[in-house]
């Protein structure tokens, strides 16, 4: 495969993943809202917005992996 192809295979394979990823978070963090504190949500939000990259760690060493 091409390194055009992986990489536009990759665009398409994260943006479904980060559509995935924000419509869990977000409904989890709603679910949450009234069982836990103003600062526990905080909490939450930010770890939510900073776990997603590592599971693509593959995903972008594949894409920009040589032919």
């Amino acid at each position: 495969m091409d390194m055009r192809t992986r990489k536009a295979l990759g665009c398409v394979v994260l943006l479904a993943y980060i559509a995935i990823y924000a419509i869990l978070a977000a409904s989890l963090g709603v679910a949450l809202v009234p069982v836990i504190p103003t600062w526990a949500q905080l909490i939450f939000y930010a770890i939510a917005g900073i776990i997603w990259i590592f599971p693509l760690k593959p995903l972008f060493a594949w894409m920009n992996r040589g032919a």
